[in-house]
């Protein structure tokens, strides 16, 4: 049985072998109901519509059928039971499950009492290799993934779709660079890991000071749900804005990446430019998530 929990748990190899299933499904344009008669729960216990509605769509291109929960309200977590009972019970309703958390480990915790493969589709401020594989696959199509000069920008204490997509692209030939506002930078366990990991790490406060040298782009809203109050979140909040004019002179290759929702990090205007590739990034979610459901169901 596989669980995907972590990015940190695929070496380069298998993340790759990943990518090219999902190049494989995506070219492919109609897809085999490999899972036909197969049940996932879909256990979403915090906010989410590209990665709920992306594996729901995945799930049923593939044939399969899903079984969801969309709060902890609509739960018996609300009365008091265990994530625990809840995913003993659950496994013995269908074959899989993807569990959104609000708390960090949870996937962890979820799979360590699970009959049936559980995928993690984002615990708090930890993991999203989901996420990450989609954003890997954008960069991909436009790039090799080696050789690249990468800009993570935003949140990158709370943002674990920072911490995860530089995880990965530590398995490549790749420059970070991190922009982040102080008391946002990333955090010094994570920044150390890294480096340990041999990844060459450059950290800006000032997007202007390194955006003309980038090949990626990677910004992340600032996350008012993650601060622990609003006086907290008002400090930081609009530090970064995209605009055409800040694209002006940038490299012709650069791509601009958000897992969204963005929250007035990247203006409308730049919807139309060339460099704009999150919606593209948002459609790469089918044909990823689908090589994932069937890399733990079959």
């Amino acid at each position: 049985m596989r669980h995907i929990i972590s990015i940190k748990d695929f070496g380069r190899d298998e993340i790759d072998a990943l990518l090219e299933k999902a190049a494989k499904i995506q070219k492919l344009g109609s897809y085999k109901r490999t899972l036909e008669g197969k049940l996932v729960a879909l256990l979403f216990f915090e906010p989410s519509t590209r990665t709920r509605m992306s594996f729901t769509s995945a799930l049923a291109r593939l044939g399969g059928d899903p079984i969801t929960v969309d709060s902890v309200e609509g739960s018996s977590i609300s009365k008091g039971e265990t994530l625990a009972d809840t995913v003993r019970v659950v496994s013995s309703y269908v074959d899989a499950i993807v569990l959104r958390h609000p708390k960090e480990g949870a996937a962890l915790l979820a799979s360590e009492f699970a009959s049936v493969p559980v995928i993690n589709a984002g615990d708090g401020a930890g993991q999203h290799p989901s996420q990450t594989l989609l954003d890997l696959f954008t960069i991909k199509e436009n790039m090799p993934l080696d050789g690249i000069d990468v800009g993570l920008l935003g949140d990158l204490r709370y943002g674990r779709t920072a911490h995860s997509l530089s995880y990965a692209l530590s398995n490549y030939d790749v420059r970070l660079h991190t922009i982040a506002p102080k008391s946002l930078e990333m955090p010094a366990g994570h920044m150390s890991e890294l480096k340990k990991r041999g990844v060459e790490v450059i950290e800006h406060q000032g997007l202007e000071e390194v955006i003309n040298d980038l090949d990626v782009l990677y910004a992340t809203r600032i996350q008012r749900e993650r601060f622990p109050d609003s006086a907290s979140y008002s400090r930081v909040a609009n530090t970064y804005r995209i605009t055409p004019d800040t694209l002006k002179d940038v490299r012709e290759n650069l791509i601009l990446l958000h897992p969204l929702p963005r929250a007035g990090e990247i203006s409308p205007e730049v919807d139309a430019l060339p460099y704009a590739k999150y919606f593209r990034q948002a459609q790469n979610g089918i044909p990823v998530r689908m090589a994932m459901l069937e890399e733990v169901m079959l």
